[in-house]
């Protein structure tokens, strides 16, 4: 479990409020947004929704507003954060709920756990999905090429991109792109290039789809 003290009011002081913040309700608006769009176009509902390591509740806001039908759950390791934004307190490297989720967000979580914790929160979050993950995680190549290292918290566990696909892939997740993975509970027929390669072994799906697009 990464230490309780190390995302207290100072770690939501700097990357979450003023000029420098990581994120804003803005940027997750878009987000949020795309992402329902395209459960909307592959038929996938989102009733129920897990937000993990929610922080200051942008996600939980967001679905309050657009959403309030819908049912979200939202947890965090840090103490500071549960009090101050009302989630619950979970380390996901070693907890799972019993329930399943139509989809899950895991954002800037998982490069704070060593891969012994890493691994086993992958299969967590695998197993608590029956739609879709949104899974957004610091890598090696990242931090190389595309992280701005002076407003970034880079004291993390650094992983290749191969490192986190075998993983997700070995918990049955397939790769459908902008950070989003389907659960083989889904159901969802993708088309070859909507995602990435297929599985070795077939897979049947449960809603077969006809191809009825038009051209643009």
């Amino acid at each position: 479990m990464v230490t309780d003290d190390r995302f207290d009011a100072g770690y939501y002081a700097r990357y979450y409020r003023g000029p420098g913040r990581v994120s804003s309700a803005r940027e997750v608006g878009h987000l949020a947004r795309a992402i329902c769009a395209l459960a909307a176009y592959h038929g996938q509902p989102l009733e129920r929704i897990l937000d993990v390591g929610a922080g200051p509740g942008l996600w939980r806001d967001w679905f309050r507003r657009h959403r309030p039908r819908a049912r979200y759950r939202s947890v965090d390791v840090s103490r500071h954060a549960c009090l101050r934004y009302g989630h619950e307190r979970r380390d996901v490297a070693r907890w799972r709920a019993r329930e399943r989720f139509d989809l899950v967000v895991c954002q800037g979580v998982l490069q704070y756990l060593d891969d012994e914790a890493c691994a086993r929160a992958v299969g967590n979050l695998a197993a608590m999905c029956r739609g879709l993950l949104f899974l957004e995680v610091l890598t090696r190549r990242d931090l190389a090429e595309v992280v701005d290292r002076e407003s970034s918290d880079v004291d993390v566990h650094l992983r290749t991109g191969a490192w986190y696909r075998a993983r997700l892939a070995a918990a049955g997740l397939r790769q459908l792109g902008a950070g989003l993975w389907v659960s083989p509970r889904s159901g969802l027929p993708l088309f070859e290039l909507e995602a990435a390669r297929r599985p070795a072994a077939p897979r049947r799906y449960t809603r077969p789809v006809r191809f009825a697009r038009r051209p643009s």
